[in-house]
Parts: C-alpha cells; sequence; structure tokens
C-alpha cells in the first residue's frame, strides 16, 4: 500500500519545509516524492502542517478493573483525534501491571483493542525487585513515591535502594513525599475544599521526593525521569543534575493553578496538585530552556458523577490526550513556543527517553505515524464532542486555534475530520536495548 501525502508543510527538527511525503507497507519511504508518483491513495495537504505522530508517556486508560472511567479502545481512539499515535500507559489499574504475566496479558488485551500505538509500564512493589530485573517490552519501571493504588507505593528507603540498585531498565516516578503529604493533612483534618488539596500537596511533598529519587538515581548511576514537575522549585533544582536525569511537564500544570479551584473544582484536582501562577511561569521557563524535555499529559480520568463529589472523596485526575496537542498549537499561535519545540517536547523527546525505536520524527525509514494539523482552524472544547469514556474536559468552553485533522498509524488512516477507521489496530511499541 503506497500512499502520497501531497503539498504539506513539513515539520522537522531544524525547519519546516513544503515536501510530498510517501508512505509504503506502513514506513516513510520518500520525504521529498515527486508530486505525480503512483500511489494507491493520494492525501491532498496543502494548506497543511505535516508531524510526527504525538508520543504520550504517561496516561492511564483504567483497563482493566476500572473501565466505567475509560478503557484501551476508548483511550486509544482519544488519542486517535488528538493526533497522538502512541502512549505509554501506567501499572495502576486492577490488576495491577507489577509482573511478567501482568504486563504481557496487558499486551495481548491492547493488540485487540488500541486504534493507536501502545505500550506499559511494569510498576515497582516493595518486593518485586526479581519481575523488574528480568522485565522486557516494557519502556521502564514506574515508581509511586506517594500515595497510590494498592501495593503500589513505595517509600521505604531500603526497598528503593534494591530497585535503582539492582535494576537496568529507566525508571520514572511520581514525585510526592508521603510523609509530608500526611502531615499537611493531618494539619488540616483531611481538608475539606478542593483548595486545600494544593495545601496538602504542596511545592515542599513534591520537591523532597523529587530530590530524593535523584539522589538515588546519581549514587545507582541509574537513568531516571521525573513525571509531571509541578513547582518551581522543582524546575530549579534540575537545572543542576545530571545527564541521566530528564523531566517532563503536563498541560494543566503550564495552563491551570491554584486559581482556577473557584472556577472549575474539582476538574482541576490532580496529583501533583496545581500550584501558583508563578509556578506555570517557571515550568514554562524549563521547558524553553530545555532543563524540561518531554511534554505528557498524565490523561487520568473519572466520571462526573466521582468528581463532583465533596473534597477529599472527589478523586484527583482529568482526561486530555484528546486536547492536548490542539493546547500547545494554541499556545504557539499565541507566541509561547514554536512549532519545532513541540514536535521536540511531544514528539522527538519521549522516543529518545524511552529509546522507542522508529517513531518521533519524519525521516525515511521510519514509521509512518503521522498527524495533519491545521494551525488556523478555530474551534471549542467542549463536554459534548469529546470521545474519552469520561465525556467531560476540564478545558470545556475554551477557544483554541491549531488542531489536529487527520491522524494516520503505519500509514492507515484512523481519525480524518472528525470521522474514525475504527478497524484501524496500533503495534506494540519496540524498544532500542
Amino acid at each position: 500500500m503506497k500512499t502520497l501525502i501531497r503539498g504539506a508543510d513539513v515539520v522537522f527538527a531544524d525547519q519546516t519545509r513544503a515536501a510530498n511525503v510517501m508512505v509504503e507497507d506502513g514506513k516513510i519511504a520518500s520525504i521529498d516524492a515527486d508530486v505525480d508518483a503512483p500511489a494507491d491513495e493520494v492525501i491532498d495537504a496543502a494548506g497543511l502542517h505535516l508531524m510526527p505522530g504525538v508520543i504520550d508517556d504517561q496516561v492511564h486508560f483504567r483497563d482493566p478493573g476500572l473501565t466505567h472511567k475509560e478503557d484501551l479502545y476508548t483511550g486509544s481512539k482519544a488519542c486517535a483525534k488528538g493526533g497522538v499515535t502512541s502512549f505509554l500507559e501506567m501499572p495502576n489499574t486492577n490488576p495491577t501491571t507489577t509482573s511478567a504475566d501482568a504486563l504481557h496479558a496487558k499486551l495481548d488485551l491492547a493488540a485487540s483493542k488500541c486504534l493507536v500505538n501502545f505500550g506499559f509500564y511494569i510498576g515497582a512493589t516493595p518486593d518485586n525487585v526479581d519481575e523488574l530485573k528480568n522485565a522486557t517490552r516494557t519502556p521502564g519501571i514506574k515508581i509511586f513515591i506517594g500515595s497510590s493504588t494498592g501495593n503500589l507505593l513505595v517509600d521505604q528507603q531500603a526497598a528503593l535502594e534494591r530497585i535503582f540498585g539492582e535494576s537496568t531498565l529507566p525508571i520514572c516516578a511520581h514525585c510526592e513525599d508521603e510523609a509530608t503529604v500526611k502531615a499537611n493533612a493531618a494539619k488540616l483534618n483531611g481538608g475539606s475544599s478542593y483548595a486545600d488539596h494544593s495545601r496538602i500537596r504542596n511545592h515542599e511533598a513534591a520537591l523532597i521526593a523529587t530530590k530524593r529519587a535523584v539522589d538515588l538515581a546519581d549514587r545507582h548511576n541509574h537513568r531516571f525521569h521525573v513525571l509531571h514537575v509541578s513547582t518551581g522549585d522543582e524546575v530549579d533544582f534540575l537545572r543542576t543534575c545530571s545527564d541521566l536525569i530528564s523531566a517532563e511537564a503536563c498541560p494543566h500544570h503550564l495552563l491551570f493553578n491554584v486559581d482556577d479551584y473557584d472556577r472549575l473544582g474539582s476538574l482541576v484536582q490532580m496529583n501533583p496538585s496545581v500550584k501558583n501562577a508563578d509556578d506555570n511561569e517557571r515550568i514554562w521557563a524549563g521547558l524553553l530552556d530545555g532543563t524540561i524535555q518531554v511534554i505528557a499529559t498524565d490523561h487520568a480520568p473519572h466520571t462526573r458523577e466521582e468528581k463532583d463529589q465533596p473534597y477529599p472523596k472527589s478523586p484527583s485526575g482529568m482526561p486530555a490526550v484528546e486536547n492536548s496537542l490542539a493546547l500547545m498549537l494554541n499556545e504557539m499561535n499565541s507566541g509561547r513556543c514554536s512549532l519545532q519545540q513541540i514536535v521536540s517536547w511531544m514528539c522527538e523527546a519521549p522516543a529518545k527517553v524511552w529509546d522507542i525505536k522508529n517513531k518521533g520524527r519524519i525521516q525515511v525509514g521510519f514509521d509512518a505515524d503521522l498527524v495533519l494539523v491545521d494551525l488556523n482552524r478555530e474551534a471549542i472544547v467542549r463536554d459534548e464532542d469529546q470521545v474519552t469514556k469520561s465525556g467531560w474536559s476540564a478545558w470545556h468552553g475554551t477557544s483554541l486555534k491549531g488542531w489536529p485533522v487527520r491522524t494516520l498509524v503505519a500509514g492507515q488512516t484512523v481519525f480524518n475530520d472528525g470521522n474514525f477507521d475504527e478497524t484501524v489496530r496500533g503495534t506494540e511499541v519496540l524498544f532500542d536495548r
């Protein structure tokens, strides 16, 4: 099968230029194809920009165990709509992904359900180091150094030393210090308002845990990725760190802060919590100067009925995969960043951090995971338009300029201007190790 994408402005790492891209058998076969080259399908991309498909390295698709919130089919469909062609999913499902058997079962499930490409972290527990040492077919190890599901909390130093010292896969962590969180909660009698969430999960809790994890990584010479940086203090600290350390930011920590609780309540309740407007600016600065390399969503849906409960019964998390690229394109249109930077943060850097094979760039021989975007399209985010099973967005009512309009997975169009080809299936992400 040959597909010619004709007349697009193609976004490369160092430039954007007009080119005709030929896709053959799921791979990028040529970048400067003849305009009249024979093809089974011709996509007229005049006026559009062609980007590598987004790689979201942090999502929670709730499958198995909590599929009333989301599942691999609906989550991957939301990815396709949002220009996300590959996702890496976290282990706090039910059962948790803490063994090779659980990991392989999830991979098999995804192969039957996912419209885009998929990978799954293996979760650390206080006593599964042997599983972590022998794990394959995974981007890396996820540690929750802070409150989590079931047995996934690992905050005892001896267990952390073993995980960093005896395993070899890259490690990422949710960094919030459990002791600090508990002490803050006790001072507030558990909290009574959504805004209390940011007082309980405060700046200190994030910074303590991030410093602790980086110390472990440095002493054990172990690659480590800081998930969802939420504070300017962490950014300042990360500027001093070695090349072993990478980091990411999420749209909600760039665009929301504590001032939004009055307007949005639990819809902006996240772990780590949103912080102050000053933290928004400092996290942006960390992205722009390279201290933070990756943008991911931490897509973590709940039903509106669950979110509408009073604090602290309301769960933390929000859906974001189908709007994350549009949110960043809107920031580009407002002058905050460039299209090349978006491609670096959302496509190239995740592939580099997790050693993903043949993805993240428009390059001959790479997988034809691609997204066409219309930088001039304007549309309003609406709850009723969301394809995530949760059916809502914290950005409901927000007008954004710049949207993905067509998404291709291995050269197959899975989303095209509001329509889905639900017969398309993604494949397991492969790692170059």
